[in-house]
């Protein structure tokens, strides 16, 4: 087995699914996969599971219904925490997130407890998006770090590596977001609590191929939602303090 885990979920993506496979096998860095399939009527759970017959850095993990990105995530953590894996990534499967950039976020992972691929650190790096959608999703970076304090350039990005002990130290059924949401919480969760948070530049190429699952509930959930971390964070606009015997282990801690 190898210490690193990619976690893609999965919903109607057969078209994109063999190629992200192949291109996970071919990387420089060993990883292994998990497909994390919401029983897709287009078959993209059976191709999952072809694949995995044939490699055993692949794994799949059925799930009876659509039951929102958050819920894959935090299935596909639990797997990964059970199974002893160091270096928990999650990343999309229609190939907005360059799999080549992976050895780029587990090199930095060595000295951070979550790793965020950003779009925005030292410029704006994004492909086949309309302007009103750049003009959405920046609007949101700025409003969240008004808000809860965090001074992340792209707090709502999916491409992340979580070390072991920062997915160890959140309560994952306490994790109650959904849609893109679900990547502020978590983010939160970890950065509040004092733990080393760093960004590293990445391309994001929007999908050329199937749907985009943005829709105005998400972005909803994600005005409302900052406001309950805010609270939770009791206020504060920084971190908080790890307890001792998390302290001891934790690189240096977030500023």
């Amino acid at each position: 087995m190898n210490r690193t885990l990619v976690v893609v979920p999965t919903y109607n993506e057969r078209e994109n699914l063999p190629s992200l496979a192949q291109r996970l096998l071919a990387l420089p860095v060993p990883v292994d996969l998990l497909v994390v399939d919401d029983n897709s009527p287009d078959g993209t759970g059976k191709i999952a599971d072809e694949f995995s017959a044939r490699h055993p850095s692949i794994h799949v993990l059925h799930r009876a219904e659509k039951a929102g990105l958050g819920r894959a995530y935090i299935a596909g953590f639990k797997w990964a925490l059970e199974r002893g894996y160091e270096f928990i990534f999650e990343m999309d499967g229609d190939f907005s997130h360059n799999p080549d950039d992976i050895p780029v976020l587990l090199e930095a992972a060595k000295d951070a407890d979550l790793v965020l691929g950003s779009r925005y650190v030292n410029g704006i790096r994004i492909i086949n998006w309309p302007l009103s959608r750049l003009m959405l999703s920046k609007g949101a970076a700025t409003y969240v770090r008004l808000i809860t304090g965090m001074p992340f350039t792209d707090p709502t990005g999916g491409y992340k590596c979580f070390r072991r002990r920062a997915l160890q130290v959140i309560n994952l059924d306490g994790i109650e977001s959904n849609g893109y949401s679900f990547q502020i919480e978590m983010t939160h969760n970890i950065w509040r609590q004092g733990l080393k948070t760093v960004e590293v530049p990445i391309i994001f190429t929007d999908r050329f191929q199937g749907r985009s699952k943005m829709s105005k509930g998400i972005v909803r959930e994600a005005l409302w939602m900052v406001w309950r971390l805010w609270f939770q964070n009791k206020f504060r606009r920084r971190p908080g303090r790890l307890p001792p015997e998390q302290e001891a282990s934790a690189p240096s801690r977030a500023l």
